[in-house]
This record gives structure tokens, C-alpha cells and sequence, in this order.
């Protein structure tokens, strides 16, 4: 008697995956692939999901140095965790605060979580506060719950004043101020 051989369970979860991965490839490259019609976000997020973080680097910089906020954010996570470039904690918050000063919710969010840590910057939890109820009342609706959720968190270490100071923070500030 033979045994017939069975594919394992987790074959059509890798063969999906391999799809996926596939699929992600062929449609960065077809959207991607022409430098003239690309949107240089678009390609560089392509380059990261591809995990070519040296290339979104490199796409992301002059966009940066330019002023595109969204530019800004996305390096500033690359140097943060060292993605395609030297992890530098300094360069990530200079990056973050610039994207964040201009309204960027994702910039705000991380420079908050960068002072809750105190990488890059001083430790102070009454700005890691306001930068993230700042991001909370910016993002839209997914993203909301989750930087009330870390904003929470921070609070959770706060005195009440701290927190009054944190929320006065926020409602005094506006976009293009610190």
C-alpha cells in the first residue's frame, strides 16, 4: 500500500502569502516603475514594503530636505529603527518635529512616543502627552484609537497637573507652531 502525500496545512497559508508578496511586487513595479508618473511617497513606500529600505531612503531624503512632510515622517521611522540607515534617534526627532509642527498626525504621534522614551530628546511626558492627543485629534478614525490608546498610556505615568499641562499645551498649539 502507498501513502499518498499530503501538502501540510499550512501550504495554502504560504502559498497565499508567496500570492501576496507577489502580487505587492508586480503592482509597486508597474506603478513605480516610471520615474516621470510615479508619485515618489508612493514609490518609496513600494521600495519599503519590498524591504528595500536603502532605496526609500534614498527616495525619501531630497523630499524631505524639500519640506514634504509626509516625506519627513516615514524617514524619521527609518532612522529611528534603523531601517536603511543608521539607527539615529537625534536625526529621527528632527525629522519628526518638523513633519509634526506642520500637522503631520503619524510625525506627532511618534515624536510623542520619542519623549515618552526620551530617545532623541529629553524625557518629558507633559510633551509626549500633548504630541500625542495632538495626533489623536488629527488622525482619522482607525488611527485614533490607537494614539488615544498610547496617550492613555502616558497618562497613565502623569500627575493630574501634568496632564493640564499637557492638554493646555495642545490647545494652544496650531499648525506651524511649536
Amino acid at each position: 500500500m502507498t501513502s499518498v502525500s499530503r501538502p501540510s496545512a499550512d501550504a495554502p497559508v504560504s502559498m497565499r502569502l508567496v500570492r501576496a508578496a507577489l502580487l505587492l511586487s508586480l503592482l509597486c513595479w508597474l506603478f513605480a516603475g516610471s520615474s516621470t508618473l510615479a508619485d515618489p511617497i508612493a514609490s518609496a513606500r513600494c521600495a519599503y514594503a519590498r524591504g528595500n529600505f536603502v532605496q526609500a531612503v534614498n527616495r525619501l531624503t531630497p523630499l524631505a530636505l524639500r519640506g514634504n512632510v509626509d516625506a519627513q515622517a516615514m524617514l524619521g521611522f527609518m532612522y529611528e529603527n534603523g531601517f536603511g540607515a543608521p539607527q539615529a534617534y537625534d536625526a529621527a526627532a528632527d525629522l519628526y518635529t518638523q513633519a509634526a509642527i506642520a500637522g503631520n498626525p503619524f510625525a506627532q504621534a511618534m515624536l510623542g512616543l520619542m519623549y515618552d522614551k526620551g530617545h532623541g530628546v529629553p524625557l518629558d511626558v507633559v510633551l509626549a502627552y500633548k504630541w500625542l492627543n495632538l495626533a489623536a485629534g488629527r488622525a482619522g478614525r482607525l488611527q485614533r484609537a490607537y494614539y488615544i490608546r498610547l496617550r492613555n498610556a502616558v497618562a497613565s505615568k502623569m500627575s493630574v497637573d501634568q496632564i493640564a499641562q499637557g492638554q493646555a499645551l495642545a490647545l494652544a498649539w496650531a499648525p506651524g507652531r511649536w
